[in-house]
Parts: C-alpha cells; structure tokens; sequence
C-alpha cells in the first residue's frame, strides 16, 4: 500500500464526531441523513415503538427505507409518552445537528423545534425538509410527485397533454442535498460564531430550481419552453437510434468538432463534406433531412458493435440501461461505485454509495441496516440513562 493510501486510511471521515438526531421517514428527510453518514458523522434516527413504517412499504417503496439509511443507528422512542418525549428533547440537545421532515408545525407542537432545542443547544443546526419554504402554501402537504406536478418538471417530462413524474424520488433527494449543502454552510459558519442556525429545503422549490433552465429559456427567447419529448433539440443529432438486434443507443453530436469525428469514425466524407451541415445551426436546422440517414446508418450495426465503435470516437452516448443492469455494470463494479450491504432480513446485496470522491476514494464503503430498537441502549448511556432505568422505561412502553 501507498504512503498515500496509508495516510488515507488513518484520516478520519470528514464529519467524524458529529452527531446527527433525525426524526425523518420515507425519502427526503432520510436522503440527508445518509449522505451525513457517508461523510462520517454519527446518525441516530429516531423511531416509533415498533419501527418507522417506511421499513415496511411495498412495490416502488419498497427500496426507500435500504437505500436512506444504511449505517445509522436505530433509537426507538414513544413520543406520546412524556418520559419518552423527555428523552427525545435530551437527546436532540445533546446533538450538532437534527434533521426533521414531518409536517409544519409538528415539531414545535412536541417542543421539538428549533427555537426550544436552540434555548438549550445554541449550536445546535436544525434542518427541516417540506413541502414548502415560507410563504403562502407553507401549510400544504407535499410529496415529490405533488412538487413535480405543480413546479413544471412532470410538464417538462411528459409528452403534451400528458404530465409525466420522473423515474425516481428526484425531488426528494435532490431536496434533501440541497439540506446538506445548508447544514455544511451552517457548520463552516459556527467554525466562525459559534452558533448554529435553522436550514430548511423543500419540494416545491427544488423542482423550481431544477426547471430555472426552462424559465430562462422563455425570458432569453420569449418562446416558451416545451415538454422534452417534443422539444425543439439544441443539437440535430440527440436522440434514441435502433440497432439491428433491437436495443438501443443514445447519441449525442453536440459540437462541431464532435461532428467531424463522427463523419471520419463512420466513414461518411460526402456528408461530412456536405456545406448544409457545416455547423450546428445548419444541422439543426436541416435535422429532418439529416437524422434519417443517421437512424438507417445505426441500424446496420448491432448494439455490442455500436457501442464498442463509439468507445473509441470520444462522442457522448448510452446503451439504454435499466436500474437492475447497475448491478452488474463493469465500471461501477470496478470503481468501487457500489457498496456491501446486509438488508434487515440478512439478505446480502450492493447498493449504490455517495457519487463523491475525496482525494480520489469514496469516503464509505457500504455497510447495514439497523434492526428496530438496535442502539436504544446504548444512545441513551451517552445520555446517561442507567440499564436499570433504561428496563423500567422499556417495561412502560417509553421506549424500546
């Protein structure tokens, strides 16, 4: 092993010695929390007697819970109980972070928000993840697929007339880096004061931003931008082609000089040398006379040569892959992109990690599940509950 490798693996992760308290479920608020746990601080969720109900969703939810919190730690309280919720207070002092994503208003109503937790942890930084920022739909309740409706993404996705959500949580998650990238900015500035603050994201307006590009559109052209599907392309060449054995291939030509090195990789001088397609406009311009003879070139190719061809010319493009084929994906696997993990049944599987390299090694590894209750004990000795204690409250139903 390297000296740079040595020194890598004896320096601690980023946020080692932080201490996160979530009280989260589903994907957004928990989303947070995995990628603070990746980064090497200590997470402890917070659960109902019993469980977060997230452990038990099925069909398109039945991957959140595995994805959202490997390696944090499993602390089940009873909030109704008055002894339990004393616990939870305590406990979401004695941290630098907490993390919420429960409707407006729940916190505060427990004597778990900011400004009671902020009274005995000035330090303390607070992120809640909602529906919506201040203003006049705060109150709403949200969820990913309600924030891409109504922000312009499903529009922008679906064909028209027919709004469309993307294929994953992409608001969820997207919103819960944008709480990251809040709590990180907190925390440089309590380097500075020595005090933490509120961060707050939400649905609604991260779907804004991520359509921003669009808005900009209609205020540089004054053309409003239209759904993906039908969008007229900044590149003639940008789009699915067939191959002969039926798959398919993304292709991109997004330059000029991408444009000669697809005319010399394909052999194609006359088109190459055709002044119609000389620049990008032309070829815009002229795509419904250019993209045919591109799609009848792909067809004689099948996907395995296509792609093996196109490896060696430096243009942009993708087999259409789909998310089972990630697990066999040979630069993932060689990349260390995917992570061990042991599901709550024992189960055995990868998953993917944290897409960041620091000094060119992922900053986790994989990891597990934490099973209903795993670290009540222990989290509540650091606060200084007694094993007797710590029965006698597990008997009265405040915590398990």
């Amino acid at each position: 092993m390297s000296t740079h490798a040595t020194k890598d693996a004896e320096r601690p992760a980023p946020l080692a010695g932080l201490r996160v308290v979530e009280f989260t479920h589903m994907v957004m608020g928990p989303a947070v929390g995995a990628i603070l746990v990746e980064l090497g601080a200590e997470v402890i969720k917070v659960e109902p007697i019993g469980g977060d109900a997230t452990r038990q969703l099925l069909g398109s939810g039945a991957g959140y819970f595995s994805m959202y919190n490997r390696n944090k730690k499993s602390v089940c309280l009873n909030l109704k109980d008055p002894q339990g919720l004393e616990l939870a207070r305590q406990l979401a002092a004695s941290a630098d972070i907490v993390v919420e994503n429960f409707r407006a208003g729940t916190m505060d109503k427990l004597g778990l928000g900011y400004e009671a937790l902020a009274a005995l942890n000035p330090r303390l930084i607070y992120c809640s993840e909602k529906g919506f920022l201040s203003g006049p739909y705060e109150d709403r309740t949200a969820l990913d697929e309600v924030a891409q409706m109504m922000g312009g993404l499903a529009y922008m996705t679906g064909p028209p007339g027919r709004p469309l959500r993307a294929g994953t949580s992409v608001i969820d998650v997207t919103g819960g880096m944008f709480g990251v990238i809040g709590v990180l900015a907190a925390l440089e500035e309590r380097h500075r004061t020595g005090h933490g603050r509120k961060v707050a994201s939400s649905l609604f307006e991260t779907t804004v931003y991520l359509v921003g590009q669009h808005m900009a559109q209609k205020a540089v052209t004054g053309q409003a931008a239209k759904p993906m599907p039908v969008r007229i392309s900044a590149w003639a060449i940008y789009d699915v082609f067939e191959t002969a054995d039926g798959e398919q291939v993304f292709v991109g030509v997004v330059s000029d000089s991408l444009w000669e090195k697809f005319c010399a990789a394909f052999e194609l001088a006359e088109l190459g040398a055709d002044p119609r397609y000389k620049t990008n406009s032309q070829r815009v311009q002229a795509r419904d006379a250019l993209l045919p003879q591109v799609r009848e070139l792909f067809k004689g190719y099948t996907k395995a040569a296509l792609v093996a061809k196109l490896e060696r010319t430096g243009l942009p493009f993708a087999p259409i892959g789909k998310p089972e084929d990630m697990f066999d994906d040979p630069h993932l696997l060689a990349s260390g992109g995917l992570g061990d993990v042991t599901l709550a049944d024992g189960t055995h599987t990868q998953l993917p990690l944290l897409p960041v390299e620091l000094d060119g090694q992922r900053p986790s590894q994989g990891g597990s599940l934490p099973a209903v209750g795993a670290h009540t004990r222990e989290v509540l000795r650091s606060l200084g509950v007694a094993d007797a204690e710590f029965d006698a409250l597990a008997a009265g139903k405040a915590i398990q």
